[in-house]
């Protein structure tokens, strides 16, 4: 691949730039729009994602959730992100990769959420086509995984698109909406990208030990 190397210093969050959108951990900053888009958006995600806690939505909810995202960035195991749109800085929904095995699996998680109103514009299928770089190029990973319910079909595609394939499936494999549920597993490889992705402008900023 030939992408645009990335900026790294120590004075700035890990960043991830395409012409139409980016991707940064998220601040305290980011409490209301976030809160507002995910209360908005509650019915709609309900089927895809594991029980809120009664305080998700309220400010110590959130703050307890940024304490727990800078626990696993220092310790390497994650790197969550909102997405943002790149013109008006409007959240869109939000994408982190977990579960980040170095050694002799050089793999990670892909897990990925879209705001109710935004959903079905493409937006996401940007996020994961500007992430999938950003894993291999700069955090030096071999492997992508993802996993999503069998009646998600709007998932399916966009992980098949992006350059994921199917690989397996897994009775009852994470606990959903307050139920086990079976779920589909999607791997990408660095040689499973496709030559288009040369031509995305991307750009990645941030401090260099987030990277190691």
């Amino acid at each position: 691949m030939s992408l645009l190397r990335p900026t790294l210093s120590f004075d700035a969050d890990p960043r991830i730039e395409t012409g139409s959108h980016y991707l940064r951990p998220p601040t305290m900053g980011d409490f209301g729009p976030w809160a507002g888009l995910r209360a908005q958006s509650r019915e709609f995600l309900r089927p895809w994602e594991p029980i809120w806690p009664a305080d998700d939505l309220t400010k110590a909810g959130f703050r307890r959730r940024l304490r727990r995202y800078a626990r696993d960035r220092r310790s390497g195991r994650s790197q969550p992100f909102f997405l943002f749109c790149a013109e008006t800085d409007e959240i869109l929904g939000g994408l982190t990769l977990s579960n980040i095995r170095k050694g002799v699996s050089q793999s990670v998680t892909l897990g990925y959420w879209m705001g109710v109103c935004h959903a079905g514009k493409g937006h996401m299928s940007s996020a994961v086509s500007a992430v999938l770089p950003y894993c291999f190029d700069v955090l030096g990973l071999h492997r992508v995984e993802a996993a999503c319910l069998p009646s998600n079909a709007p998932s399916i595609k966009l992980l098949q698109k992006a350059g994921f394939e199917r690989e397996g499936y897994a009775r009852k494999y994470l606990l959903i909406n307050g139920t086990w549920q079976d779920h589909i597993l999607f791997g990408c490889l660095s040689s499973d990208l496709t030559s288009t992705y040369s031509d995305l402008p991307l750009s990645y900023g941030g401090k260099l030990k987030d990277f190691l």
